[in-house]
């Protein structure tokens, strides 16, 4: 890609309206508990959920289940609370690069 067109992050938050917990790989599990990040681990685990249909819910509670559980807002921009370990479906991901995001241009 040309560098000169890549699209910068806004921090609109978009992107991690999809609940992370549905794309997390076996390396970022490994890395998290190398790492030795209880914290995510524990709330992973209390994220567990599944497909109903078209949508998540909690598989404890059967609540609708949005957004990941990492995300934050202070006022201005949203920001990720794990960014420096951040699994590798948000590493990967470009902005502008799905739907999902206000910058996408439909390439």
């Amino acid at each position: 890609m040309d560098h000169s067109s890549e699209i910068i992050c806004i921090r609109c938050g978009n992107c991690c309206t999809t609940n992370l917990t549905a794309y997390i790989h076996d390396e970022d599990l490994e890395r998290w508990r190398k790492e030795g990040r209880a914290d995510i681990l524990k709330i992973l685990e209390k994220e567990a959920v599944v497909w109903e249909g078209d949508h998540l819910v909690s598989a404890d509670t059967g609540a609708y289940v949005q957004g990941c559980p990492f995300l934050s807002w202070d006022g201005t921009f949203f920001s990720c609370d794990i960014y420096p370990t951040r699994p590798r479906v948000c590493r990967d991901y470009q902005p502008g690069s799905s739907e999902l995001c206000s910058q996408f241009k439909g390439r």
